[in-house]
């Protein structure tokens, strides 16, 4: 009987130590899982700039234009990829500087909520004054942004419909 006891305790015990085949299966999924992100497509601070740059200049057209809902759209998508930029280029120490482009936001939305063009004009000009402050300080200097002559795509219309 003793011998019983023991037996049934050092079984329960190795019982104990063996993984079960639904953790394995469960543990080869998240390992799958993790390569899947780890090899996932982010974005480069690139892309985001470029994406910026397009929107910049559709912005600069929609305004000029007084298409005040085509320049609300056009700064949310500028928005929306500032936002975006910390959460994946966070290892790049230009996102330290993103900030310093809150404020022409700010008022260039502003401009285009009131739809006042000579406003917005002036609220565009700062806002590019600052990619241009912004690029220079994080020694990108050589990437200077103007406010576009032509439109960047020649398949939109800009003027309100």
């Amino acid at each position: 009987m003793k011998n019983s006891i023991i037996f049934i305790i050092v079984l329960s015990f190795f019982g104990c130590k063996q993984p079960s085949s639904s953790n394995t299966v469960l543990q080869k999924q998240v390992d799958s899982l993790q390569i899947a992100v780890n090899n996932a497509y982010k974005p480069g601070l690139g892309e985001f700039m470029s994406e910026i740059q397009v929107h910049h200049a559709k912005l600069w057209f929609a305004g000029k234009e007084e298409n005040w809902d085509l320049a609300n759209f056009e700064i949310g998508e500028i928005q929306e990829a500032l936002n975006d930029i910390p959460k994946y280029c966070s290892d790049r120490p230009e996102v330290k500087s993103i900030g310093m482009i809150s404020a022409p936001i700010y008022n260039i939305t502003n401009a285009i909520k009131e739809k006042d063009e000579k406003k917005f004009v002036n609220d565009f000009t700062v806002l590019t004054a600052t990619c241009n402050d912004c690029h220079k300080e994080t020694n990108h200097g050589f990437n200077l942004i103007k406010i576009p002559d032509v439109p960047p795509v020649t398949n939109q219309v800009f003027k309100p419909q």
